[in-house]
């Protein structure tokens, strides 16, 4: 595969607010263009599979060891992005719900009229959670999900006050103009953090394997971590 100015990029949509400034900052650098579509992580595999053509995957490490052991992600090196954890958000101008400790999380999903979420990496957790924490079938009836972020922002922001919405922290706290407020993250005693990597897919396509090597940059860093991605 030859090299090509154009670096086109598949990634999962967590690392979206940090990854858009990040790529404006790498094209006044480099002078380089570089696209950017998003999709939830059980769908990055999905599309790569299908053979749609992209340079850089950005996904959490067990995807990228799925696309490894198929043989679709042929350069094994990595650059670190960072983590992002579980948060929760209401309806703009909801009361906000308590959860400083389990026990106050426990009380505020139970309390809720319903619970949003996608089903992707932050669903799964959840469901897993709420099992672990006792009260999964409690909430079952209750559980509203949806392919990717989108769908619960479209909800919370037009629901009910007394429903509840779970997200990455950095799309919540992303899209808190648009008619939704961030409660906070959970728990740290029931946080969830995902991490994120990219890697270049073909072997020789130098201009992919710049913009990795740009992530890991300071400037880079810099942008991620004001994103909350740490």
């Amino acid at each position: 595969m030859q090299s090509s100015p154009h670096i086109k990029i598949l990634s999962a949509g967590a690392v979206k607010p940090g990854l858009l400034a990040v790529l404006a900052a790498f094209r006044e650098e480099s002078r380089r263009e570089a696209t950017v579509s998003f999709s939830t992580a059980p769908e990055i595999g999905e599309r790569i599979r299908g053979g749609r053509a992209f340079d850089v995957v950005i996904a959490p490490p067990g995807v990228l060891d799925e696309l490894t052991a198929s043989g679709h992600l042929l350069r094994n090196d990595r650059i670190a992005i960072g983590r992002i954890g579980v948060g929760m958000l209401v309806r703009g101008g909801a009361p906000l719900p308590k959860i400083d400790g389990v026990e106050d999380f426990k009380q505020a999903v139970k309390s809720a009229e319903a619970l949003v979420y996608n089903q992707a990496s932050t669903g799964i957790y959840l469901s897993t959670l709420f099992e672990r924490l006792g009260i999964g079938a409690d909430l079952k009836s209750k559980s509203i999900r949806y392919p990717d972020f989108a769908g619960v922002l479209d909800h919370i922001r037009r629901g009910s006050f007394r429903e509840l919405g779970f997200g990455a922290t950095t799309v919540i706290i992303e899209n808190t103009r648009r008619g939704v407020q961030f409660v906070g993250p959970l728990p740290d005693e029931i946080q969830n953090y995902t991490n994120y990597a990219a890697a270049v897919i073909e072997r020789d396509n130098n201009d992919a394997a710049e913009f990795v090597r740009y992530l890991a940059s300071d400037r880079a860093k810099s942008i991620f971590k004001s994103a909350g991605i740490t």
